[in-house]
Parts: C-alpha cells; structure tokens; sequence
C-alpha cells in the first residue's frame, strides 16, 4: 500500500473544503427556491379566493345597478305626475334611490379594492416565478461545478504523483478557479443581477404608472420589464452553458461546440468558422471533456487577450485520432513567456499530458496564433 503524502492529504483537503462550501451553496439556494415556492402556492390560493369574491360583487353590482335603474325611473315618474303623489310617497322614493345609489358606489370600491390586491398578487407571482426559476437555473449551475470538483480536480490528483507538483499544481488550481470566481461574479454582477436590479425598479414604476397614469403606459413598462427579462435569462444560460453544455452530455463533442461557438460568434461578434472532418460519433466522456476546455480555453485566449476578429476551428475525428486545430487573426505573443505565466495554457498542457497527447502553439506577436492538438485514442480508457 503506497503511503499518501503530505502534499497529497493538502490538496485532498483543499479540494474537499471546496466541495463542501460549494454543496452548502447548493443547499441554501435550495431553501431559497423552496420558500418562494411555498409563498407562491399560497399567493395562489389567495388569488382564487379573490377572484371568486370579485365575480361575486360584479353579479352583486349588477343587480344593484338594475335596482338604481329602475328606482330611477320611477322616481322621474313621480316628479311628473307630482300631483298624484303625497310628499311624503316621493321623499320615500328619493330616500329609497339614495340608498341605492350609496350601496350601489360602496360595492363599486370594495370591487376596485379586491382588483388593486388581485394585481398586486399577481405581480408577486411573477417576481416569485422569476426567483423560483433563477434559483433552479444556479442550483444546477452549481451542481455543474461540483461535478467539476469531484472529477475534474479528483483526476488531477490521482494522475500527479510527485508530491511537489501536487502542490504546486494545487495552487494553480486554486489560483486559477478563484480568477473563473471573479470572472463569473463580475459576469453576474453586470449582467444577471444588474439587470435584475433594474427589473425591481421598473416594476415600482409600472405599479405607479398604472395607479398615477393609465393601463396603458403601465403595459408599455411592463412590455419593458419583460424584455429585461428575457434578457437576463439568456444572460444567466450563457454563463451556465459556458460552465459545461447540457448538450455535451447529451448529444456528444461536434453538437455541443456547434452550439457554443455559435454562441460565443454572436456574443463576441467574431467570424468563427467551424469545419468537422471524419463521421460524426460519440466519444469517451474524458476525450469529450477535455476537446471542449481545449477548445473553449484556445478561444477565450484569442478573444480576451489576443482581440482577434476571426477564428477557425478544425476538428478531425478518426478511429485512433482527435486532431484540433484553432487558428486566430489577433496580436499573438512570446509563446515561451507565456508558457510560464498563463494558467490557461499550464491547464491546456496539462489536459493533453494526461491523455498522453501532443500541443503545440506557433504565435508570433502580431501575427496570429495557431494551436495545433493532437489526442490518440485509447480504447481501455
């Protein structure tokens, strides 16, 4: 039995602290999301109850109004044949018509008071909908990264087996997801919840241009609300899909990075032209996993530091073989400097070392940059 170093036991321990924190997240959006649906379901309950006493005062109006109407007439009646009347037959017709009439608006208030709470539950539904639905999309988000954990970071400390490189690769590790923490925290703050932000604000302004204006501009505002939105969501399933693609696990490699580099085209506004070459066919998840990073790490590269405006993406399956290659127009750079700073391109390495695969990156500095990988396949893997 091998004995476990203690640069081994470290970075076990750094990893497993990781997870915990990340499982107790996962467990307070959790709650989260429970409790509003709960409020939900008995927001729900309220608004039936509320829309059953509605429909009972409009039939209550309505009978009310029939009742006014016809005392109305017979009121006017009175007053032209005044004469065939005793003062005190009309006093008690005008009295009658008065009551009426005063039970008639009372019943008119407590219908608007009854619609005014029904709107308002029914934009606490919408707000709540939005939470539960914003808290289901991050609990899997996070499901995604604990995965991430007890692979990804599991793999990497099975492989290394000096105890020096555990540790200094820990620390990269650590270094480089704390740097994926502010880039997803920036993302967030000034997409996602920027954007959520203004939604609470727009909703006060709907609410009070529906009550100081019209139905109508409070519409318009609403329509607002809407599209920021819909805007936030898609915002909220970029950084998801960034973090791993659904359609990774269930379609396979070529689907998956159709989708993301068709994403990232729009997003970034580049010409990113991708050509598959061999049959189309599923992979070994490992193999899968890491194309994906090699080729989202390549990319993110050529978009954030190289400021390239056109990318070509090649990928080449054969029956023993994964050739890819990613080729940028940017400003490229010293590839031995950046070798012993960049994490991007330490994890880049260290992905091909582990299955045993060759990288090489050819840049020149304003010249482009052309990363060529090449992956044997394994069959026993």
């Amino acid at each position: 039995m091998t004995d476990v170093s203690p640069a081994e036991k470290s970075l076990d321990s750094i990893i497993q602290e990781m997870v915990d924190h990340v499982s107790i997240s996962k467990d307070e959006v959790f709650t989260i999301s429970e409790k509003s649906r709960k409020e939900h379901e008995s927001l729900e309950e309220e608004l039936e109850d509320l829309k059953a006493r509605i429909s009972s005062f409009i039939d209550e109006e309505e009978k009310l109004g029939e009742k006014v109407k016809g005392s109305r007439k017979r009121l006017a009646r009175m007053s032209k044949q005044f004469s065939d009347y005793s003062e005190a037959e009309i006093r008690e017709m005008y009295e009658e018509t008065h009551r009426l009439q005063t039970e008639l608006t009372v019943t008119g208030e407590k219908e608007k008071q009854l619609r005014e709470r029904r709107d308002d539950i029914e934009r606490r539904l919408r707000d709540l909908g939005e939470t539960i639905e914003k808290a289901e999309n991050l609990a899997g988000k996070i499901s995604v990264v604990l995965n991430y954990l007890n692979e990804d970071f599991r793999e990497v400390s099975e492989v290394l087996q000096d105890a020096r490189q555990k540790q200094e690769f820990g620390l990269r590790i650590i270094e480089a997801q704390e740097e994926e923490r502010r880039r997803l925290s920036r993302e967030i703050h000034d997409g996602p919840a920027q954007m959520l932000a203004n939604v609470l604000l727009r909703s006060d302004l709907v609410e009070r241009t529906f009550r100081e204006r019209s139905p109508e501009e409070a519409i318009l505002e609403m329509r607002s609300v809407k599209k920021m939105v819909r805007s936030s969501l898609y915002e909220v399933r970029r950084i998801i899909y960034d973090l791993r693609p659904m359609a990774l696990d269930d379609l396979g490699i070529l689907p998956a990075l159709r989708k993301y580099l068709s994403t990232a085209a729009d997003y970034h506004g580049l010409d990113i032209r991708f050509q598959p070459f061999g049959k189309e066919r599923r992979l070994d998840p490992q193999y899968e996993v890491a194309m994906f990073r090699l080729i989202q790490e390549a990319l993110q590269n050529a978009v954030k530091h190289a400021g390239a405006s056109r990318v070509d993406v090649k990928v080449e399956l054969t029956w023993r073989t994964i050739m890819i290659i990613v080729e940028d127009d940017g400003s490229g750079f010293d590839v031995e400097e950046k070798k012993r700073t960049s994490y991007g391109l330490m994890g880049m390495n260290e992905r091909v070392d582990m299955l045993d695969g060759e990288l090489n990156i050819a840049s020149v500095p304003d010249a482009g940059t052309k990363v060529t990988i090449k992956l044997p396949i394994k069959k026993d893997i």
